[in-house]
């Protein structure tokens, strides 16, 4: 399956489009670079996308792109993949890994276009994983909600 999808970052500044043969966004990667560049749950998803497809439509001369240390108290640093992103509301965009220049890593949470719902989702790089997003440490009885819930994050911890 060949999917065209169009992406952007929060604030409208960044817009760019990409060819997607594996578009399910399934893989969450729970590594800290992950976790402390791309948001709050913990992890990040990232989908694949073809590298000869990859097209800026609007802002190609704002994008910049981090490049984090592997490990950081290592003798040798190792440089990660490139995280492309939008400097002026910092919503990450796509990720691009020298070993593979043939795709490109676009954000799930940066894809406008309609994704496939995955049949399951797979965690990896759990040894990274921060104590409250593990989800070997979740339980099943998560509450959900459309909109915000009826109390607030004090409320919560009072017990509400």
């Amino acid at each position: 399956m060949l999917l065209h999808l169009r992406g952007s970052c929060h604030c409208g500044a960044v817009a760019f489009e990409v060819d997607s043969k594996a578009p399910v966004p399934f893989m969450r990667c729970y590594c800290s670079i992950c976790r402390k560049t791309s948001g709050g749950g913990g992890y990040t998803v990232n989908i694949l996308g073809e590298a000869d497809t990859l097209r800026v439509t609007r802002g190609a001369d704002t994008i910049r792109a981090y490049r984090a240390v592997k490990d950081k108290a290592a003798a040798e640093q190792v440089l990660c993949q490139k995280r492309y992103f939008c400097p002026v509301c910092a919503s990450y965009l796509w990720a691009q890994a020298d070993e593979w220049p043939q795709w490109v890593y676009p954000y799930a949470s940066a894809i406008d276009s309609e994704l496939p719902a995955p049949k399951s989702t797979t965690s990896i790089m759990l040894g990274s994983a921060a104590q409250w997003a593990d989800p070997r440490e979740l339980t099943a009885d998560n509450e959900v909600f459309e909109e915000y819930p009826p109390y607030s994050l004090e409320q919560w911890h009072k017990g509400a």
